[in-house]
């Protein structure tokens, strides 16, 4: 074996002391004793797999001025993520196949961590010309920041039927455009009148028929009407540490509060928050979004909706497993195992055969988030000073690239989908 790392990992549902095996970037074995030319004792210290991310920004191409794979895929590391998925809503969006194709060359040329790409769906599009080079397909039900609008039924339906064939993962940015007030808002809370929790839940129940028969991911929920909407079909689901963690009326830094969908009242809050935590949410995304402070400064209508995340996503719910707000089980299961298997990917567990992806974090040693110390280009965080827990060791298939504070090794991350030749 090329390398064993031993501590406290995370294996078979519980922590146990164990020696993790890595042989040709593949956990090769797990035991109480393993032997290897190189092996790192982490004593008590914990390993847990690494996260995948499944919805960022990364900006580029177009928008590279906010973020691109360099700098996004390097705050990942330093956030425990070892995987990314970038959405499609780029300068030109990933609809076309040049397009995707284009974007995954860029992105293999800078990401430190692995990454998949989504495709975009339009009214005119078929999705089945990318769907050998994509991780899956994301539908915009509203209007959002560059994004490639479906809002009727028949576009919907459309988009549904030939994506149904592929297998792939849908993706559903879930507000219904038509009940969207369209209105220059002076404010957090005039923001969230303009996107009510009625249109996330309309867009949710419009699609409730169809998820039965497709993978159907319903983004970013935010509130107890989108939360009722779910029990309607079978979906999966994810949750933002922002729409988790803070509201309207905890959020004070104005413009940069603006999100889509937008941050909720307290009562929505603990409602997704209690949602998360006994399971009914399937996956923790950071919808990671970044926009510079001078875009963020302006005044309120004329700010771009969207927060930077994937960094700090892992280390926030570390510390509320800390404070015993949710379990490490659920956590690892939202961050890591659950994405592996809605997506299909040999990742997000400690078990033989799969990558090896690891961190290592000790639990007694709470940090405070400062954006300074962030490594996103957009240089600012919405949690400043809140408490978190990141990893002291990060391993990419077996490599490590993040250690106490510095990143390591070389730039070795890779598409997680195989590129195959697609006919013209």
């Amino acid at each position: 074996m090329d390398l064993v790392i031993e501590g406290r990992a995370w294996y078979k549902g519980r922590l146990q002391h164990v020696c993790i095996g890595v042989q040709d970037g593949l956990i090769a074995s797990v035991k109480k004793s393993l032997k290897a030319e190189r092996h790192l004792d982490y004593n008590d210290r914990i390993i847990l797999p690494g996260a995948i991310d499944v919805h960022t920004h990364m900006r580029e191409p177009g928008m590279t001025h906010k973020e691109d794979f360099a700098t996004g895929t390097t705050s990942a590391a330093f956030g425990g993520v070892t995987c990314v998925f970038d959405m499609p809503n780029t300068r030109p969006p990933t609809i076309m196949r040049e397009d995707v194709l284009e974007k995954k060359e860029m992105a293999a040329k800078k990401a430190w961590v692995d990454f998949g790409l989504f495709g975009g769906v339009s009214d005119s599009s078929n999705p089945q010309r990318i769907m050998d080079s994509v991780i899956g397909f994301k539908i915009f039900m509203s209007s959002t920041t560059g994004s490639v609008l479906l809002a009727e039924d028949k576009d919907i339906r459309r988009a549904l039927d030939l994506i149904q064939p592929t297998k792939k993962v849908v993706s559903v940015h879930a507000e219904d455009e038509h009940l969207l007030l369209k209105r220059q808002d002076a404010g957090l809370v005039q923001h969230g009148e303009s996107r009510p929790p009625l249109a996330e839940a309309s867009a949710i129940s419009r699609l409730a028929d169809r998820s039965k028969g497709m993978a159907i991911n319903i983004c970013h929920v935010t509130s107890q009407e989108g939360l009722g909407a779910l029990a309607g079909g079978s979906f999966t689901s994810e949750a933002t540490p922002h729409h988790l963690l803070l509201n309207v009326t905890s959020c004070t830094r104005k413009g940069f509060c603006k999100v889509n969908p937008p941050l909720r009242r307290k009562e929505d809050q603990e409602a997704l928050m209690a949602a998360f935590a006994d399971g009914r949410i399937d996956m923790l995304a950071s919808d990671h979004a970044p926009h510079t402070t001078d875009e963020k400064e302006r005044d309120f209508d004329q700010v771009p909706s969207g927060v930077p995340g994937v960094e700090t996503s892992f280390p926030l719910m570390m510390a509320q497993v800390r404070k015993g707000a949710i379990s490490l089980e659920r956590l690892v299961s939202a961050a890591c195992a659950r994405p592996a298997e809605v997506f299909g990917l040999r990742k997000g567990l400690i078990e033989v055969g799969r990558d090896a992806d690891l961190m290592v974090l000790d639990p007694r040693q709470v940090g405070v988030v400062s954006g300074r110390r962030l490594h996103s280009k957009c240089g600012w965080t919405l949690f400043e000073g809140h408490e978190a827990i990141f990893p002291q060791a990060v391993f990419l298939r077996g490599q490590l690239l993040v250690e106490d504070g510095g990143l390591v090794g070389e730039r070795m991350g890779r598409d997680v989908v195989a590129r195959r030749r697609i006919p013209t």
